[in-house]
């Protein structure tokens, strides 16, 4: 703190400190009082001091208030500047930050848009190429059903030339038959008393090649056929015979041998041409068709007799499996609960049951333990002590058992000692007696902790 100034009321001099001006008071006071007439002029200058005192330290007081407020102002303006000046950097620490952030902003989002680009053109590109490998797929298949189409019209302008040329060859050969039988016929039939009779030949020529186109006719209309050939082979025959009596009269062997077979052979040939076109139109399948069809069925035989025996043999083993743990369980319930499985025996006897099953087990266990399967005094005590021990663990309290809550009443039987080497002696009343009423507590406890006991002992026998 700074002083006053060295002028007062405007004059030079020293300023007295305080305990100076107490000092002078004590003085004036202890001076001796003269028994003449008191004078004004020295009271009127201690006064004068007094007062100076009082106005110089008035002033002093001032003049340190104003220097402590000067420097409050210069130190707040001070702390003002550092927190304008901390405010001001951290704003351009914050702007250089969030200016840093939106470029990391800036960058990910523009590389997630090339990202994005690229996924949409590789996108683009997956589509493009898909599209041309279906419409090369498209077109491929197209080509193949045209050449398929192509191949199955040649196959059938091949079968239909085919089947033309057969037809014809069959017609070329039955009238050369024809021809080569009808000399023969016509000999065995002339006689010039009656010439009109080598008709005859050629009526049962003719009446087999009528028969032989209605049977054609039968065959195309899907009409009943058999008929027909039936008598278009009987008139070969009759033509046959003719030519074989005839040529063996008048002619040799050879000559009725091969007319009787061209009579028998146009009809057969031209009655194979159509049994192909009968069982073309019925769809009856050709020898190899019947054995492909033969192994497939005798193949499928086989395959469902295997499928057969291999459901029989797992259905057996799921059955022997079930079985063997049914005996299982038979054997863990008749062990670890004898007078259960003892009294389930007797229920399933008394219903009628040749084994025990999950009713009559449930009411064995209700009938002997007093609780369902899955419960019983002993869980039902081990859960309630659980439940004690985790609301004792949550709460921070200690558990008390059944072994800490029997010695409740139990008191110090001897007093305490001071010298452990002396063993305490125990005198009459050093502990208060027992209540009647935890004696009686003590004793039911006791009897039913004994009877627990005992029938674990018996129930694990």
């Amino acid at each position: 703190m700074t002083t006053s100034p060295p002028q007062v009321n405007g004059h030079s001099r020293r300023i007295p400190v305080i305990t100076e001006w107490q000092t002078l008071l004590a003085a004036t006071a202890e001076e001796p009082v003269a028994t003449t007439e008191p004078q004004p002029e020295p009271v009127a200058a201690v006064v004068d001091l007094v007062a100076q005192a009082e106005a110089d330290a008035i002033r002093t007081k001032a003049f340190a208030d104003a220097e402590e407020q000067r420097a409050r102002a210069e130190a707040e303006a001070e702390a003002l500047r550092i927190k304008a000046e901390g405010e001001a950097k951290a704003a351009e620490i914050k702007a250089a930050e969030e200016a840093r952030k939106l470029k990391i902003a800036n960058d990910k989002a523009q590389a997630r848009a090339i990202e994005e680009q690229a996924a949409r053109d590789a996108r683009i590109a997956k589509s493009n190429r898909e599209r041309a490998e279906a419409e090369r797929g498209q077109q491929d298949d197209e080509r193949a059903h045209r050449e398929q189409q192509q191949n199955e019209a040649a196959a059938e302008a091949e079968i239909a030339k085919a089947a033309s040329t057969w037809r014809g060859y069959a017609i070329a050969f039955y009238a050369v038959c024809a021809v080569v039988a009808l000399p023969v016929q016509i000999a065995a039939f002339w006689d010039e008393d009656a010439p009109w009779l080598v008709i005859a030949p050629l009526m049962l020529e003719g009446a087999a090649l009528v028969v032989t186109k209605g049977a054609a006719a039968a065959v195309a209309a899907n009409r009943p056929h058999w008929h027909y050939r039936t008598v278009a082979w009987m008139f070969a025959f009759i033509a046959a015979g003719i030519n074989l009596v005839h040529g063996l009269d008048a002619f040799d062997p050879a000559t009725a041998i091969g007319t009787a077979f061209a009579s028998l052979a146009g009809p057969g040939v031209w009655d194979l041409h159509e049994h192909g076109r009968i069982r073309r139109r019925d769809g009856v399948p050709t020898r190899r068709e019947r054995r492909a069809a033969k192994k497939a069925a005798k193949r499928a035989a086989e395959e469902k007799k295997a499928t057969k025996l291999f459901e029989a043999e797992r259905q057996a083993h799921l059955e022997n499996a079930a079985r063997d743990a049914a005996d299982k369980l038979d054997a863990d319930r008749k062990r670890l609960f004898p007078r259960v499985h003892e009294h389930a025996l007797k229920l399933a006897a008394d219903l009628g049951e040749t084994a025990i099953t999950t009713a009559i087990w449930t009411q064995a266990k209700v009938d002997v333990d007093g609780a369902a399967p899955g419960e019983s005094d002993e869980i039902l005590r081990m859960r309630n002590r659980a439940a004690a021990k985790v609301e004792a663990a949550r709460l921070n309290n200690p558990v008390r058992t059944l072994s800490k809550t029997a010695n409740v009443q139990r008191g110090v039987q001897t007093p305490r000692s001071t010298y452990r080497p002396v063993p305490p002696v125990r005198k009459p009343k050093d502990t208060p007696p027992y209540h009647r009423a935890a004696g009686r507590a003590h004793g039911d406890l006791l009897r039913r902790t004994n009877a627990t006991k005992n029938a674990s002992t018996e129930e694990k026998k």
